[in-house]
């Protein structure tokens, strides 16, 4: 018994180690196209990895729990985004009334 449970203890991890394709052979197994957009979204992907980063060791400074002080600057952060979201559509929605009314008076 002793032999069977040190053979899968052992055995187990090393069998799952040897079968996991590596991270550059699985990339290599995508298709081209994947591949084409795997490497142009990998910038920005790390750029918000470390903007989370960021954004945790702030978060951490805090003498609140993680979880409310993450919730409390997603929540502010949508609140900027809506008010930005409307100001933007606030601003296409008079271009697109000044420019009706050009076209109005230009016709008359």
């Amino acid at each position: 018994m002793a032999v069977a449970g040190g053979a899968m203890c052992i055995g187990g991890p090393a069998l799952i180690y040897y079968v996991t394709p590596t991270e550059e052979e699985l990339f290599l197994r995508y298709n081209p196209e994947l591949q084409r957009r795997s490497l142009e979204n990998r910038q920005g992907k790390q750029e918000d990895f470390d903007n989370f980063v960021n954004r945790l060791k702030q978060a951490s400074k805090s003498d609140k729990p993680l979880w409310t002080v993450m919730e409390q600057d997603d929540e502010k952060r949508r609140q900027l985004g809506i008010t930005a979201e409307l100001d933007k559509r606030r601003t296409e929605a008079a271009e697109a009334d000044r420019r009706r009314e050009e076209m109005r008076s230009s016709l008359k």
